[in-house]
């Protein structure tokens, strides 16, 4: 059973996970500033990788907009992840997945008729206080880039 992911106008869920390098990271850290948080399923997957970089990419057009990955690997996998393609964002693990649950981002899913429960990679920008300002559940990896820059030009 998938929770209902937030939708633009809700409080954000709180969190506070670890990062690549170990630091705790609270989404209120960020308060003031809009927020990308985008769940991935798995670090350095091809489709994890095209996401992550296209963020990576656009992140001199977004301003003081901050980027937070989350995806279940733990904080070591991450650090290879961002070292590995220099993504300069920090990459928080939710190794429980009970923050994606939180986003309507973990639930069932099905692989050559296997079914099994992961992440459902979404995007959502937070703003400056706090609430969901766009909501992209079920993005494509490549179309969380795009999204995001049009959704800072309204």
């Amino acid at each position: 059973m998938t929770a209902t992911p937030p939708a633009a106008g809700d409080k954000a869920p709180a969190f506070t996970l670890l990062d690549q390098d170990g630091s705790k990271v609270k989404l209120t850290d960020y308060k003031g500033r809009k927020v990308l948080v985008f769940f991935y399923p798995k670090a350095d997957t091809p489709g994890c990788t095209t996401q992550a970089c296209g963020l990576r990419d656009v992140a001199d057009e977004i301003g003081d907009t901050a980027i937070l990955g989350i995806s279940p690997d733990a904080p070591a996998k991450q650090k290879k992840f961002d070292d590995k393609h220099g993504l300069g964002y920090p990459l928080l693990s939710d190794e429980d997945h009970a923050v994606a649950e939180k986003y309507g981002a973990w639930g069932e899913k099905s692989m050559y008729g296997r079914k099994y429960m992961g992440i459902i990679r979404s995007a959502f920008l937070v703003d400056e206080k706090g609430r969901i300002a766009h909501a992209w559940p079920k993005v494509s990896p490549k179309d969380t880039p795009k999204n995001l820059l049009k959704a800072l030009a309204e």
